[in-house]
């Protein structure tokens, strides 16, 4: 119970809630196993895996984010990163990549991402205590919209956004971006839009991981440039 409100889960959360993740300490020493439930409420630091999609369309630099499912139990409707999800206790960070296709239908190989290093981060919810030590990766695309194929329990739409807007909304010089999108109809089309999202739309990540991991896509996006 929440507020009292009992909380409500879909059948794929149930079973994620259930899911043994490896543990570790404050240090970030490994230190056993657990559900993740359990690690969520007694702030377990665990290991998770985030993919960001890039892409260049008409001479403009783009990133991805995903909005994430209605039927979510944390942060529903809100866009958050391309692909990204919790490594299990039986899994290395090579295996991260399944999410991917779990979630987006894409399917890449390890060898085509971009590692951006390890960004360790703590943030709380009323739900939550959430201690991640998150391998980040980018991934270069060129997709179009028609071949993302969401899993809807997950994901209910894809937004691309211009780079540049992006990193000026999360250093505070702007207050909304343009983005192009779909999101999945009841009947599994995709309708196609245009709009303007304020920093609220978004997953709430730390100061300190938007500044690594913007950091580190805008050098990558520079040293391509100067080797153009």
């Amino acid at each position: 119970m929440i507020d009292g409100k009992k909380k409500i889960f879909t059948d794929g959360e149930l079973i994620m809630e259930t899911e043994i993740l490896k543990i570790f300490d404050k240090h970030q020493n490994y230190i056993g196993t657990a559900p993740r439930a359990e690690v969520h409420r007694l702030g377990y630091w665990h290991e998770v895996f985030h993919c960001w999609f890039i892409g260049n369309q008409d001479g403009v630099d783009h990133i991805y984010l995903q909005i994430r499912s209605h039927r979510k139990k944390d942060y529903p409707n809100l866009l958050d990163i391309t692909a990204a999800g919790h490594l299990l206790a039986d899994e290395t960070v090579r295996d991260g990549i399944r999410e991917v296709k779990e979630e987006l239908g894409i399917n890449i190989v390890m060898e085509e991402l971009i590692p951006l290093g390890i960004v360790s981060y703590s943030a709380m919810s009323e739900n939550l205590i959430d201690n991640e030590i998150a391998h980040v990766f980018l991934y270069e695309t060129d997709h179009s919209f028609d071949a993302f194929s969401l899993q809807k329990e997950e994901v209910s739409g894809i937004v691309r956004i211009p780079f540049s807007s992006f990193f000026e909304l999360w250093s505070g010089a702007i207050d909304f971006v343009p983005a192009a999108g779909f999101r999945i109809q009841r009947d599994g089309s995709k309708m196609k839009f245009f709009d303007h999202f304020s920093k609220n739309q978004f997953v709430q990540h730390v100061p300190a991981y938007f500044e690594k991991v913007l950091g580190g896509i805008q050098n990558y996006l520079e040293r391509k440039r100067q080797g153009e």
